[in-house]
């Protein structure tokens, strides 16, 4: 989850006082996020101002140190620089900014012991050719001020790939390729500014094997041999001075030899926990020993039969918490204590989701976050030592959650039985029946799925009196295996049917009228709404689209990432499948542009990592050539995503004037 305000609070706000959380309730008395109490009477909607939904930009990701100490998270000045910022905890003044270089991109960052941070920063470059996503590892340390290099010279496309992260930060684990050509191997890089001199080699580069797993102290001790059948060889060793094995053979075919998300492996030992289905396609947490294969006891497994999504395990190598999401983000601590203190601040903001986000690791401080999905909500900073509960900011303080809809979980079948989940939201102040229908996709597509949480896109689209349908189509996470695997290979094909259906039951149900239908969405969602109305113009009146990908062989070409690095292990099988005539050149709008009939509003970002600006001026040119005129919306300085509060109120204006055009909702 994302929380952000400007910085200015941060350095200027004081402790809020508020009442100690002690049994048995607990009472918030000052700044508590808001509670909807009374949405549904509202007589007429609010028109609230698009630049209240898009008060989000500033700050990003935060993250306690390991000790407590400080916070690190992503500010965005003015000017839309990108900077970590790191502020003392126990006063929230800002200590440090490091700024990053312009046409770079913040992957990713993380603590590494309790003064340093890792970063992951991508930029475009060019191999044979083709656009290509390099990423590079650094790391900043807190006592010297300096951000230094992590990788060697020569390496390949990917260097932040980690395998293991020292817990006291004085080395990382990483799988380095010295070029494309090469396989890669593990390095270790000290974290002391030295890595470029001091990295060694700790394991060689074998012929066919990607991945590379290491246990708690940080000895390579599994590796996965991709084979050319599209199986998997699983090596592996119980100590760092013994030979690689091949233990197993892995295929999609036997569920049995399912490949596993390895959760830890313990050190001097062949037992640890894993991720893994269980008989009835439920990812389970298990116990499992990697030198048999065998798993053990089931140790967790959630309520309803959804499926984990991660676990974190304690310093004793004991689960610690375990997350998955139902139609929200659930928690489930182990640790007596843990459960206790979740207990008491949901009772002390009573009414609302609550999450405990970060921690440090002793549970001497925790940043948490309580709001709803019509709610932004707000963040405090909880001090065990003063048992206080201190409110850092609320979220979006402009909107207030009673003038704002909850969406509503909904379920239909689609047309081969399959069913599809999802979220309605509905407008205030207007009778619902025979509206005018925003679908709305979700990106990804693979190991993404909506849920019921705050959407400032849904919440601006219905506040301006459109109905707004998040279809989780097939191959949406959290599902089960089937689900998801009922979406390999049916990118514009099963998968854009399910988003039709998704139109049909919301019609059938008299929600929305069938001639009053847009489809707006970014990214893969973005792609979606492209096409939907290249596909089947007959049903939509308009699609708006952000950052979506235009061309997909090109967009194959460009980076296996693209699909998250776990769906990257089979991203060619999983999108392009191997029916016989089949290309993707069919679903793609580019290659299909003379079909297009509908108004397109077409957005991107110049600097966008993920899917390459490439593909905008792909379907830009291709448009033109073909006579089809699209409405083009460009932000010079922006990514897979909005860095600017201004250029998100632009891109939501933009939106609504294109919507008033083609498909008006009054």
């Amino acid at each position: 989850m994302k929380f952000s305000w400007h910085l200015g609070v941060l350095t200027a706000l004081a402790l809020v006082s508020v009442a100690a959380l002690a049994e048995p309730a607990p009472v918030i008395v000052a700044a508590a996020a808001p509670t909807s109490t009374a949405a549904s009477t509202l007589a007429r909607p609010l028109r609230i101002a698009s630049s209240a939904f898009t008060e989000h930009s500033e700050l990003d990701d935060l993250s306690l140190s390991p000790d407590g100490q400080h916070i690190a998270l992503k500010h965005v000045t003015k000017a839309g620089k990108v900077e970590i910022a790191v502020i003392d905890a126990a006063t929230r003044k800002a200590q440090h900014l490091l700024p990053l270089p312009d046409k770079n991109t913040l992957e990713w960052y993380r603590w590494a012991g309790n003064q340093r941070i890792l970063v992951s920063i991508s930029q475009l470059g060019q191999l044979f050719d083709n656009d290509v996503r390099f990423t590079r590892l650094f790391v900043f340390d807190l006592n010297s001020r300096l951000l230094t290099y992590v990788g060697r010279r020569d390496m390949g496309v990917s260097g932040d790939d980690l395998v293991y992260v020292d817990p006291a930060g004085e080395f990382v684990l990483l799988t380095i390729q010295r070029d494309v050509f090469e396989y890669p191997g593990v390095w270790r890089f000290p974290l002391d500014g030295t890595a470029i001199k001091k990295s060694k080699l700790v394991q060689s580069a074998k012929s066919g094997v990607w991945d590379w797993f290491a246990d708690d102290r940080g000895v390579v001790r599994m590796g996965f041999e991709r084979l050319g059948n599209g199986a998997i060889k699983v090596l592996y060793r119980r100590t760092e001075t013994d030979d690689f094995k091949s233990i197993a053979k892995v295929t999609e075919d036997t569920p049995d030899d399912a490949l596993w998300d390895i959760t830890r492996i313990i050190s001097n030992s062949d037992e640890g926990y894993v991720l893994k289905q269980n008989d009835a396609g439920q990812v389970v947490l298990r116990k499992f020993n990697y030198a048999t294969r065998a798993p053990g006891d089931t140790i967790f497994s959630a309520p309803g039969g959804w499926d984990l999504t991660d676990v974190t395990l304690n310093d004793a190598n004991q689960p610690l918490v375990a997350y998955y999401t139902d139609d929200h983000d659930r928690t489930v601590w182990f640790d007596p204590k843990m459960k206790a203190t979740q207990a008491r601040f949901e009772r002390a903001l009573k009414g609302n989701e609550v999450q405990i986000f970060s921690r440090a690791r002793d549970g001497s401080r925790m940043l948490v976050w309580a709001g709803s999905e019509n709610n932004p909500g707000a963040l405090y900073l909880f001090t065990a030592a003063t048992n206080n509960l201190a409110v850092i900011a609320g979220l979006k303080t402009e909107l207030e959650p009673d003038n704002l809809p909850k969406p509503s979980p909904v379920s239909f079948k689609a047309r081969d039985g399959t069913l599809i989940h999802g979220y309605l939201t509905l407008p205030l102040g207007r009778d619902p029946k025979g509206l005018p229908l925003i679908i709305l996709p979700h990106g990804g597509p693979y190991g993404v799925r909506d849920k019921l949480d705050f959407d400032f896109e849904v919440q601006f689209l219905a506040n301006r009196g459109y109905a707004v349908l998040q279809p989780n189509y097939r191959g949406s996470t959290g599902y089960g295996k089937t689900f998801e695997e009922l979406g390999t290979a049916q990118i514009g094909r099963k998968m854009q049917d399910d988003i039709d259906d998704a139109m049909d039951w919301a019609v059938a149900q008299g929600y929305a009228d069938g001639k009053r239908v847009c489809v707006v969405g970014s990214s893969y969602g973005g792609y979606a709404a492209l096409w939907a109305v290249t596909r089947n113009p007959e049903r939509y009146r308009c699609a708006a689209s952000f950052a979506g990908v235009t061309d997909w062989n090109q967009q194959l070409r460009y980076n296996r990432d693209f699909f998250t690095r776990q769906g990257a292990k089979k991203w060619r099988s999983r999108v392009r499948g191997d029916q016989p005539g089949f290309n993707l050149d069919m679903v793609s709008p580019v290659q299909q542009v003379a079909r297009l009939t509908r108004p397109v509003l077409l957005a991107h970002g110049e600097d966008d990592t993920t899917v390459p600006f490439k593909q905008f001026k792909a379907m830009r040119d291709a448009a033109a050539k073909a006579g089809k005129p699209l409405e083009l919306l460009t932000f010079a300085k922006e990514g897979h995503g909005f860095d600017k509060a201004e250029d998100a109120t632009k891109w939501l204006d933009t939106l609504e004037a294109f919507l008033a055009r083609n498909n008006p909702a009054d």
